[in-house]
């Protein structure tokens, strides 16, 4: 495959998991800042943060309120992480690489964003945010429907889903270091209401709220949730869920290609940490310190595969 094809797939399926993150993050923030007003600011912050467009938002705005974070986030043309400009970039993705695609997944791509530019041409309303957000998510779902459903599972496929995964365990690993501190709270805030709703912030835009009270009996505890986001197989969005299918498809890139490349070998070093390191380990070594590290080591990766697949953004 052209490593411009290669490129073309990591990043269409990068850019429409993004879109669904951001949609998450807006929720969660949403019902703290329509629960806790108290605690909106703080929250609002935390979520640009967590999505890295905090720089980008303080170039045109001084102040943090809901309607402001959430209109630069859903479709502030100066915002090129905004869900309207990732949508845009994924489309633009999919037409480079539409020869690679099937029809369905093309057609839930150019859906999506037919869509999603016409109810975010202007402002999204209170009222009408909830179905806006639930509308964001479902398009994404759309399209990893239509791509598992309808696409061979060669090297193609392959890109997609580590384009998928990759942005993803991002997604989980930066929610996890912004919010670190509160995984670490003071005695004085255990088992309060502010304790008690910002673990559900996190959960929440993880999507993960249903998945750990059915797995957890309704306990939560620092390291529960530490354990559950990082190590728990079973969770779709966890840290070692997503680079376990990393690594599996470039297991399977290495086998139709017959090399093996670099970014193989970082791929294991990064899973590797993942059944060396229990939560106790790394509360000891520090939480927020074993997320930075995988922050960079990802980085690495991303910038790997990259060069030995020989695509670009």
């Amino acid at each position: 495959m052209l490593g411009k094809t290669a490129g073309g797939l990591f990043w269409l399926f990068r850019y429409m998991e993004r879109s669904e993150n951001t949609a998450r993050m807006i929720d969660a923030g949403l019902r703290i800042s329509l629960t806790r007003s108290s605690a909106a600011v703080s929250e609002w912050t935390s979520i640009l943060n967590a999505t890295g467009l905090q720089n980008v938002y303080l170039q045109r705005y001084d102040t943090y309120t809901g309607p402001q974070v959430i209109d630069f986030l859903l479709r502030d043309e100066t915002n090129p992480g905004s869900v309207r400009a990732v949508v845009e970039s994924a489309r633009n993705n999919a037409r480079l690489v539409r020869t690679a695609l099937t029809r369905e997944v093309w057609e839930a791509v150019n859906e999506c964003y037919m869509a999603l530019t016409a109810v975010l041409a202007n402002p999204v309303s209170d009222r009408d945010l909830p179905r806006v957000l639930q509308m964001i998510r479902q398009r994404s779902a759309f399209v990893r429907g239509a791509l598992h459903g309808t696409m061979v599972r060669n090297d193609m496929y392959d890109f997609a889903r580590i384009g998928t995964f990759f942005e993803r365990a991002d997604n989980t690993a930066r929610i996890l270091d912004v919010k670190y501190y509160i995984l670490l709270p003071s005695i004085m805030h255990v088992g309060t209401a502010t304790d008690n709703v910002q673990w559900e912030t996190i959960l929440r835009a993880t999507s993960s709220v249903r998945a750990y009270q059915t797995l957890h009996d309704g306990e939560v505890d620092p390291k529960s949730i530490a354990h559950f986001l990082i190590l728990d197989r079973r969770l779709p969005r966890s840290l070692a869920f997503c680079y376990s299918k990393i690594k599996d498809n470039l297991a399977y890139l290495e086998t139709d290609y017959g090399t093996r490349h670099p970014c193989h070998d970082l791929a294991d070093r990064i899973c590797k940490r993942f059944s060396t390191f229990d939560v106790d380990m790394i509360f000891e070594y520090g939480l927020h310190e074993y997320i930075q590290d995988f922050l960079t080591d990802s980085a690495a990766l991303g910038q790997q595969i990259e060069t030995d697949y020989r695509f670009i953004e």
